[in-house]
């Protein structure tokens, strides 16, 4: 490939909605200047990680590998990527990861293959590749520029671009990919094992906000006062993607079916809101998640979240993990709801001092609504 060709591809991806993060470790060390170097790369390019050391790379997977430089650890190293990608993407862009791991040519001479590994995740889509090239045909340079060109084409094909064709290696090289295609039952379930944190459906028209307001519940069933709730948070926040989000694993229930998540999706589906599926019940969980995000919950709930007693009677247990809340970026929005019987406003909970910023009140007269889902479950006979 030459440069106006890798340019060109690269030029491509920076067009693409897709937003990546990058681990490489061993090798194609030039993709980062050819992605960095063409304007549009802050579109692309979220994070790159170069594990570099063994214990660096050991850091990265939270385990020793089989192999350093293996298929399996180029799949690890992507599946992390895409998980970060999701973390650090705008609301609603196609997240891609990418992995790459290399035994290449060094100033010493090598036993072993020159060879790397190289895998990019996308939510429906696993690729691996592995290559194998003929040792003593290139210099360490030139083998670094063949695994660059060749990675630049993977991470373009995951971001559907059409990939020039590339002549880089030699008939004496061996190389082998494979593709695995994922459906959404697949994806759920991925979910739910906790191998992917978390799926967005943007079925919100705009996006142009990178902060999130996000309303957790089980909405089931949703109804009036879930989106009038949304309405006034977003109003009140005056900047933000608005973000429904349910928790498909539960702190003391089984955790939902696949067909129950995508009975709850098609609900807001139906009304065009985003809805975001994630596998994590604990709201500390979920401000390591989303970062900087509005959680818009009920005086209810607020109850619940300072409450020792949710903490194994820790006061200060409770206090470390919600301080541990409020150093991510994260506030709360308490919107009025019964408690014991009683409507209750945020006004009307003693949250400690420390914590009081990062609660927001939502008055009684932009919203009330003492309906939910429970009434609404037993009522109609669900």
């Amino acid at each position: 490939m030459t440069e106006s060709c890798i340019r060109s591809v690269v030029e491509a991806i920076h067009s693409s909605p897709f937003q990546a993060v990058l681990h490489l470790a061993g090798g194609a060390s030039q993709v980062v200047g050819s992605l960095l170097s063409v304007p549009g790369a802050s579109n692309t390019v979220l994070e790159v990680v170069v594990p570099y050391s063994k214990m660096s790379l050991i850091q990265l997977l939270g385990k020793i590998p089989s192999q350093f430089c293996g298929q399996q650890t180029a799949e690890d190293m992507a599946l992390l990527a895409y998980n970060r990608a999701l973390k650090l993407s705008k609301p609603g862009s196609p997240a891609v990861g990418v992995g790459f791991t290399g035994s290449l040519a060094s100033s010493r001479p090598k036993l072993g293959e020159h060879r790397f590994y190289m895998s990019t995740r996308t939510a429906d889509q696993l690729w691996i590749s592995s290559v194998t090239l003929t040792k003593g045909l290139r210099t360490r340079e030139e083998e670094d520029r063949v695994s660059s060109h060749l990675l630049i084409k993977a991470i373009g094909n995951a971001c559907k671009v059409p990939g020039a064709s590339v002549l880089l290696l030699s008939e004496s090289d061996v190389s082998d990919e494979c593709e695995t295609q994922f459906n959404e039952d697949q994806q759920l379930e991925q979910l739910i094992n906790g191998q992917i944190c978390f799926k967005i459906y943007p079925f919100e028209n705009e996006i142009s906000a990178e902060r999130k307001i996000i309303m957790p519940g089980s909405f089931n069933p949703l109804h009036d006062g879930h989106l009038k709730l949304m309405d006034v948070a977003t109003r009140i926040c005056g900047d933000g993607y608005p973000c429904f989000e349910i928790s498909a694993v539960n702190a003391d229930k089984p955790p939902l079916s696949v067909s129950q998540i995508k009975d709850r999706i098609k609900q807001f589906e139906k009304v065009g809101k985003t809805v975001i599926i994630s596998n994590q019940p604990y709201f500390y969980k979920k401000a390591e998640l989303f970062p900087g995000s509005a959680f818009v919950i009920g005086a209810d709930t607020a109850v619940r979240l300072i409450n020792p007693k949710y903490y194994d009677g820790d006061y200060n247990k409770m206090l470390k993990i919600l301080v541990g809340c409020k150093e991510t970026g994260c506030t709360f929005l308490v919107g009025g709801r019964n408690v014991d019987g009683a409507f209750k406003v945020l006004d009307d909970i003693d949250v400690p001092k420390e914590l009081k910023d990062m609660f927001v009140s939502i008055p009684a007269e932009q919203f009330r609504m003492d309906i939910s889902s429970t009434e609404i479950r037993n009522r109609s006979g669900m």
